[in-house]
């Protein structure tokens, strides 16, 4: 009986930060903003892990990996806005650096900026000190473009390895330093050919099966671009609620409406 009150009233804590600033009705919006440390959370997503976030049935994250790539970041963020959802946004380090105004406007529209490498090497395959190189210089571009000044002390510690692919080794490291490392529980396999349809087809079939989970896209793929706002809307109709995720320190560029998170 604990365990239930206690439950439902951390369900009730998170869902105060409804997107009750999203100034249309009838959108899908951001149902709540769930707070994610390595202390609590070191790994997540089941397709790597044994772990993944705590989610309510029909709860859904949104995170895109490979970006900023403008002719299709942009779209996907034009999307988003429009039903007023939230979402993290894995980046890859020398994109960042050539495109930082980009990174800039992923932070000033609320998204959660994660790291992911500086050039998407396959960590398992190559030397720690290679891999450590690359994922710090990767931060460190990440937070020159959001910040004007690099550090390899990244201000949302959030990392997805490129292609799920690391070795224990590098994981403990990783986690030794306060980051959490995303798996996925579903991706929409967009690296894939394949037309927008199939790909909303394909998704939306998995995440029926699934029934809630952190969802993969890549916001480099045109396709994912054409495809996101016919996916929001089945999102949507269905009833799903979108949750936000962000790190343990004060959001200020992740954050900017002054939504409150609420840690788990």
């Amino acid at each position: 009986m604990l365990v239930r009150v206690a439950v439902v009233a951390w369900f009730a804590l998170t869902a105060a930060a409804q997107a009750a600033d999203c100034p249309r009705q009838g959108v899908l919006g951001t149902s709540r903003v769930l707070t994610v440390d390595a202390a609590t959370f070191p790994r997540v997503g089941l397709k790597s892990f044994p772990q993944t976030l705590p989610l309510a049935d029909k709860e859904v994250v949104l995170t895109f990996d490979d970006g900023p790539f403008p002719p299709t970041t942009t779209p996907i963020l034009e999307a988003l806005a429009r039903e007023c959802v939230r979402a993290t946004f894995f980046l890859i380090g020398r994109s960042s650096a050539a495109n930082p105004e980009l990174v800039k406007r992923i932070a000033a529209e609320g998204h959660t900026v994660g790291h992911h490498t500086w050039s998407h090497p396959d960590l398992m395959r190559i030397p720690l000190s290679a891999a450590i190189e690359d994922i710090d210089r990767g931060i460190a571009a990440d937070e020159m473009a959001l910040h004007g000044s690099a550090s390899s002390v990244p201000t949302t510690p959030f990392f997805r390895c490129p292609y799920f692919e690391s070795t224990p080794a590098l994981l403990d490291l990783l986690q030794s330093r306060g980051l959490v490392v995303f798996g996925t529980d579903l991706w929409a396999s967009d690296w894939d050919r394949m037309t927008p349809q199939q790909e909303l087809k394909l998704i939306t079939d998995r995440l029926h099966a699934a029934g809630k989970g952190i969802i993969l896209f890549h916001d480099s793929k045109a396709r994912t671009a054409a495809m996101l706002p016919d996916f929001l809307r089945y999102l949507r109709d269905n009833d799903y609620h979108v949750v936000h995720v962000v790190g343990p320190s004060p959001q200020k560029e992740n954050n900017p409406d002054g939504v409150h998170s609420a840690q788990q």
